[in-house]
């Protein structure tokens, strides 16, 4: 009899603590990037509910959504990168999309593979970029996307004769 107590006490405890995890808020930001459930996403990014045949682009500013998941290694170690981008673009909203809670979000840009960066410009259609980037394929994206510059090409050294 008293097994059994204290399985129930132990039960009852396990779903209490559950319970209190998934009451407390989740974190909004991280530094200068906020995280997006769906709902923000229809009203600050793009009502596909609503514009489901054409991008409609809802801010003034630009931005980079990073699709990401917590169990995820590659998105983890491009988290830092994207803060500090964050805190070098200044004019640039970051945002983050945890592709496990927000699934619909997810479906709609057809993330498949994570983690997945969507470079959003004021005008003009958003660009994906899936896998981890080095901060400055990032920043040439960025420039490229985002402030509608010309790629630089890469100079070689001049062959000798």
């Amino acid at each position: 009899m008293k097994k059994i107590i204290l399985i129930l006490i132990s039960i009852i405890a396990m779903q209490a603590a559950v319970a209190q995890q998934t009451t407390k808020p989740a974190a909004t930001t991280k530094g200068n990037v906020k995280y997006l459930t769906t709902n923000d996403f229809l009203t600050k990014i793009w009502n596909y509910r609503v514009d489901s045949l054409a991008w409609n682009y809802r801010s003034t500013r630009p931005c980079v959504i990073d699709f990401y998941a917590t169990w995820c290694g590659p998105c983890k170690m491009l988290s830092p990168i994207v803060e500090q981008l964050s805190n070098e673009q200044p004019g640039i909203d970051f945002y983050k999309v945890d592709v496990d809670k927000e699934k619909e979000l997810a479906a709609v840009f057809g993330v498949r593979s994570i983690p997945m960066l969507l470079f959003v410009p004021k005008r003009g259609t958003p660009q994906a970029v899936q896998g981890l980037q080095s901060k400055e394929v990032l920043m040439r994206i960025i420039d490229h996307v985002i402030y509608g510059r010309a790629p630089q090409a890469t100079q070689q050294p001049a062959q000798q004769q």
